[in-house]
């Protein structure tokens, strides 16, 4: 229970396997489809986790074509007719479990087509690892920030061709793993309305081959408004990377900003952990949802 709370070494991951000129492996998938429940390593579930219905709602697992072959992932939307605007959800360390897929139909609630695809298909199922430091440095640490835009890349396409979806409108919210990833997709994908990144690092997981790049090393030159959610006492994210990462983004010219909650911790939207304040994630949720509407989402 100590994630969030004490810094884990991301820097020892276990070999790489083989890697094709894309960037990504050869070894197939390791899910063709979504765990239930909430991942183990998550465990103990707190009562407090919040569960949305999906009353008014069209929500469930779809299958997301991908450059080589197919990843699961989860959808949820209005039931009425129409194009919503777009949603990317994206994942935690622990993948797309039930806390991911909630937020994907609170989403929905709004008026979203959200979806959530499984970032880790390839590398490992997260969903059964009881080991926080296992899940970071047997699967975590191997996948690459180039598999990871082209597989966003395909959702976005495969919400385009779902007819359901006003693909021209689109946001992308990340959380503690998929916060790093926000910044990330938002230098890669220009298009993209807008970002929010929850609490996601911004140093220390480049490699020469996987991650190349740290967002404190791009953010000047992001060119997409990113909303940045982060925690005053993070023991992953220290107080002075946020300040140069601030410096970056205002010497850059994507109107992007960063908001510390102080006295919460990593993980403080995670409302099934010991983590969650409730007080910082209603407001967060509130900037966030603020923040899209205002760039067009």
């Amino acid at each position: 229970m100590d994630y969030g709370r004490q810094p884990i070494d991301f820097n020892q991951p276990a070999a790489t396997t083989a890697r094709t000129d894309s960037g990504f492996s050869r070894r197939g998938f390791v899910m063709t489809s979504l765990a239930s429940g909430f991942a183990v390593a998550s465990n103990p579930v707190l009562a407090q986790a919040i569960t949305t219905d999906t009353k008014g709602l069209v929500a469930g697992e779809v299958s997301v074509k991908v450059a080589d072959g197919k990843i699961p992932a989860y959808r949820a939307m209005p039931a009425g007719p129409g194009k919503f605007p777009v949603m990317l959800v994206v994942q935690e360390i622990f993948g797309v479990h039930e806390h991911i897929k909630d937020m994907c139909r609170r989403y929905a609630k709004m008026g979203y087509y959200a979806i959530a695809p499984e970032m880790f298909a390839r590398q490992g199922d997260v969903s059964t690892m009881t080991d926080i430091p296992a899940i970071l440095s047997q699967v975590v640490s191997k996948v690459p920030d180039a598999q990871v835009c082209a597989d966003l890349d395909a959702t976005l396409a495969h919400a385009r061709a779902s007819g359901h979806a006003d693909a021209k409108r689109v946001g992308l919210v990340g959380y503690c793993w998929g916060g790093r990833t926000a910044w990330v997709y938002a230098r890669h994908n220009g298009s993209l309305n807008a970002a929010v990144a929850y609490y996601g690092l911004l140093e220390g997981l480049k490699t020469p081959d996987l991650r190349p790049q740290d967002p404190i090393d791009f953010g000047g030159d992001i060119q997409v408004p990113v909303l940045g959610l982060y925690s005053g006492i993070d023991a992953f994210v220290k107080q002075e990377t946020i300040a140069r990462m601030r410096g970056l983004l205002n010497k850059g010219g994507s109107g992007s900003e960063i908001v510390v909650f102080p006295n919460v911790d990593h993980g403080f939207n995670a409302d099934y952990r010991p983590s969650y304040d409730k007080a910082a994630a209603t407001y967060a949720q509130k900037l966030a949802s603020d923040w899209f509407k205002k760039h067009r989402v």
